[in-house]
């Protein structure tokens, strides 16, 4: 029994995506239909941010409010199972988000972070952006 709960476990984790996200896809809709062209997923800088303007030297994360614990969000709840697995995890991704951004900003970028909750309510999300971009 706990063997197919596990091969249960892994296959919906299998199913998160990391790229091309819904909310991903929106932030990417609004630019282009702004007439901004951008790269996606640079692996050559440090974070690999979601959308790079590398002229601009500016970058965008796109990020999950639970996946990367938005403060203040209902929607970055911590779970209520296997918590020795969870709290670590969701730890290591808000270090690893603090440390992507300061050494992006000492290479001289500038960063917007997008927060999955914002996206959904997408109210002024072409003036932020345009703001961020000019």
């Amino acid at each position: 029994m706990d063997r197919i709960d596990a091969d249960a476990r892994s296959r919906n984790m299998a199913a998160i995506k990391s790229k091309n996200t819904k909310p991903e896809m929106v932030v990417r809709q609004c630019l282009y239909a702004m007439g901004f062209r951008y790269r996606l997923h640079r692996r050559d800088i440090p974070g690999n941010p979601d959308i790079v303007f590398v002229g601009r030297r500016k970058a965008i994360f796109v990020h999950g409010c639970f996946w990367h614990q938005h403060a203040g969000c209902k929607m970055a709840h911590a779970p209520q199972t296997r918590l020795e697995y969870w709290l670590p995890k969701l730890s290591r991704n808000i270090e690893r988000d603090k440390q992507n951004l300061t050494v992006l900003s000492a290479a001289g970028w500038t960063v917007l972070t997008l927060w999955e909750c914002e996206i959904r309510r997408p109210n002024g999300l072409d003036d932020r952006l345009r703001e961020f971009l000019e």
